[in-house]
C-alpha cells in the first residue's frame, strides 16, 4: 500500500473519528487515503480553527484529537492550538505536510523546519523520512499524547514519502494503567488529614477525568470536608453540592480565599503548575498534601509536604475507605464563608440595567440551560465571573481556557462540543474582541448544519486589557474598536441575528434561540463598569470575615 494509506489506516486503528483541519497540495495523496476511511474529514475556515476543534475532542474524550494542514504558513497558523492543547494537557496530533525531502525542495519556496518549531511547543515532533515507519510512529505518538499529562504532538509527512510503496503492519493498540500509591504513603496521607483541625479539599485541572469525578464525590460525601476548584477543575464535582466552597477564579481577595487562610491542611487533587493557581501556601502553618499522577514541581509558592502519587483515582478511592470524620475538624467558619459568598454572587443577578451586567448575562444563560447544557468560553474579563459566579452540575460544562488562555478559541470550542455531543444545547460565550479572531468559522458552523447559539459580549474594546489599564492608574488608550454589524454578519453566512434591547428580551430571545434549529448569533451590549466596584466589596468584605 502507499505509505498515506498506511499512515490512515494507522489513525483508524487509533479509534480516530475526526480529522479537523485545511489541506495543501502536500496533503494530496494523504486526503486521497482518507477518501475511503471510516474517518471524518472536516474542512475548516482557518488552521486555527481546526486545531482548537482537535483539541477539544481531546480535552472532552480523553481521546486524541488530530488536525491537519500543509506546510509552512498553514503550519505556523497551528502553532497557538500547539499551546493551547500542550498548556491545557489536551492529547492532539497535529499532522502537516511538506516538499518531497528526497528531491529537489523548488529552493527555499515555503520551507521553514516545523518539526523544529513544534518541539518547543509539543510533547514530540518528528519527520517521517520512511514511510515503513508510519505505524510505530502513530502508535507512539499516540502513547506521548495520552500519557499524564496530556498534550499535543507532531508528525511531519513529506508528499514525496506519503506516496512510498510501504509493507510495515500496524501495532496493537493498548492503553496502559498507573500505579497507586503504596500503604506507607496512603498512611501518611490520612494521618496529615486526620490530625488536621481546618482541612480543605482543592480539585485541579488534572482532576478532570471521568473516573476521578465520582471518587472525589464519594471522598468529601464520606468525610464532609468543604471543597473548591480551580477554574478549570469546575464541574469535578457538582457546584450545587452543600459542601462547594466556590472557584479560585481570582488569585487572592475573594471570600474563598478567607477559607484558606484559615486551612491548616489542604488535599490538592489533580494540581497543575500550568494553571494560575490560587495562593495556598503563603503562611507557614498551612500543609499541603499533593495528590496526583506525577510528582510535584516545587518552587516558590508550591511546595506541598506528602506526594501521593499514582492513579488518582485509585489513591482517593483508597483514602475513602480508611478516612473517619474526626470530631475535632471545625467546619463551622467555612459554612459561613460559603453562605457569605453565595450571597455576594447574587447580588447582581437581578440588575436589569441594560448594557447587562456580565453578573446578570451569566444567571440568565445558567437558567436557560439543563443540568448537562455547555457553555464555551473565549479569553476576557466575563471568564472570571463565570468562573467564579456560573456553577456546574457536570463536569465539562463550562469550557474554559485557564492556561495559554487564548483568544479566538471559544466558537471553535463549542463547535467541537456540538459535535460530540448533538442532543446537547451548547452556546458559545465570546467578547467581541476574541470573536471577531475566529469568527471565520461561522460558515463551517452552517455547513456542518450545527444547532448552536453564539453570544457576543460586545463592549466595542479589548475589556480585559481595558479593565487592566484602568487598575493600573494609566489613562485610556489604544484598546477601542469599532464592530461590524453583527445581525448582518451572521445573516451573511446564513445564521439568524439577533440584538437585544434589555434583560428581559435578552432572555426570551435566548430561550427561543435554544429551542431553535440552526446557527443564532445573539449581539449582547454588555457593561464592564462595576468590575473594581465588585472587587473592593470583596476586599472590604473579606477584611470584616477574616
Amino acid at each position: 500500500m502507499k505509505a498515506s494509506d498506511l499512515f490512515v489506516k494507522a489513525l483508524e486503528n487509533e479509534g480516530v473519528e475526526y480529522i479537523f483541519g485545511i489541506p495543501g497540495e502536500e496533503n494530496l495523496d494523504f486526503l486521497n487515503s482518507l477518501k475511503d476511511s471510516r474517518i471524518k474529514f472536516i474542512l475548516t475556515r482557518h488552521e486555527q480553527g481546526a486545531g482548537f476543534m482537535a483539541a477539544t475532542y481531546g480535552r472532552l474524550t480523553g481521546k486524541v484529537g488530530v488536525c491537519l494542514s500543509t506546510l509552512g504558513p498553514g503550519a505556523t497558523n497551528l502553532v497557538t492550538p500547539a499551546a493551547y492543547a500542550n498548556l491545557g494537557a489536551m492529547p492532539m496530533l497535529i499532522i502537516t505536510g511538506q516538499k518531497p525531502i528526497k528531491k529537489s525542495k523548488q529552493g527555499r519556496f515555503q520551507i521553514i523546519d516545523i518539526v523544529q518549531m513544534m518541539q518547543a511547543l509539543t510533547k514530540y515532533s518528528k519527520q517521517v523520512v520512511d514511510g515503513n515507519n508510519i505505524a510505530s510512529m502513530v502508535r507512539e505518538s499516540f502513547n506521548i499524547a495520552r500519557a499524564e499529562r496530556p498534550g499535543a504532538v507532531h508528525i511531519e509527512l513529506p508528499e514525496d514519502i506519503a506516496r512510498e510503496d510501504v509493507s510495515a503492519k500496524l501495532f496493537h493498540v493498548y492503553h496502559h494503567r498507573y500505579p497507586v500509591a503504596d500503604a506507607y504513603s496512603l498512611n501518611d496521607a490520612l494521618e496529615m488529614i486526620h490530625k488536621a483541625k481546618m482541612p480543605l479539599v482543592l480539585i485541579g485541572a488534572g482532576a478532570n477525568r471521568t473516573r476521578i469525578c465520582t471518587t472525589i464525590k464519594d471522598f468529601i460525601d464520606k468525610s464532609g470536608i468543604p471543597f473548591f476548584m480551580t477554574q478549570m477543575g469546575k464541574g469535578v464535582v457538582d457546584e450545587f453540592h452543600p459542601l462547594y466552597l466556590g472557584t479560585a477564579a481570582l488569585s487572592d481577595n475573594d471570600y474563598l480565599h478567607c477559607a484558606i487562610d484559615k486551612a491548616d491542611l489542604i488535599i490538592n487533587i489533580g494540581h497543575d503548575v500550568i494553571e494560575k493557581p490560587p495562593f495556598i501556601m503563603h503562611k507557614d502553618s498551612a500543609k499541603v498534601i499533593h495528590v496526583n499522577f506525577i510528582a510535584s514541581s516545587v518552587d516558590g509558592t508550591y511546595f506541598p509536604q506528602l506526594d501521593l502519587l499514582g492513579d488518582i483515582a485509585s489513591n482517593i478511592f483508597s483514602l475513602t475507605q480508611l478516612i473517619k470524620k474526626q470530631e475535632h475538624w471545625n467546619f463551622e467558619y467555612f459554612m459561613r464563608i460559603i453562605d457569605e459568598s453565595q450571597q455576594h454572587i447574587k447580588k447582581y443577578f437581578k440588575d436589569e440595567r441594560f448594557p447587562i451586567l456580565p453578573q446578570r448575562a451569566l444567571k440568565d444563560i445558567r437558567d436557560a440551560l439543563p443540568r448537562d447544557g455547555i457553555v464555551s468560553l473565549d479569553n476576557g474579563i466575563y471568564k472570571i465571573w463565570f468562573a467564579r459566579n456560573y456553577k456546574c452540575f457536570e463536569p465539562n460544562t463550562l469550557l474554559l481556557d485557564n492556561a495559554l488562555a487564548s483568544m479566538g478559541a471559544g466558537l471553535s470550542s463549542a463547535m467541537a462540543a456540538k459535535i460530540l455531543n448533538p442532543d446537547k444545547k451548547v452556546i458559545a460565550v465570546c467578547g467581541d474582541g476574541g470573536f471577531m479572531m475566529n469568527s471565520q468559522e461561522l460558515e463551517t458552523a452552517m455547513r456542518l448544519k450545527l444547532d448552536l447559539v453564539v453570544i457576543i459580549l460586545n463592549d466595542s474594546a479589548y475589556g480585559m486589557i481595558k479593565w487592566k489599564q484602568e487598575g493600573m492608574g494609566f489613562e485610556n488608550f489604544a484598546l477601542d474598536y469599532n464592530n461590524p454589524d453583527f445581525i448582518q454578519y451572521a445573516q451573511a453566512y446564513g445564521a439568524v441575528g439577533h440584538r437585544p434591547k434589555s434583560c428581559d428580551e435578552f432572555v426570551k430571545i435566548l430561550e427561543e434561540a435554544l429551542g431553535s434549529k440552526g446557527v443564532h448569533l445573539i449581539d449582547l451590549a454588555v457593561d464592564y463598569s462595576l468590575n473594581h466596584k465588585i472587587l473592593n466589596e470583596l476586599l472590604k468584605n473579606k477584611a470584616c470575615l477574616i
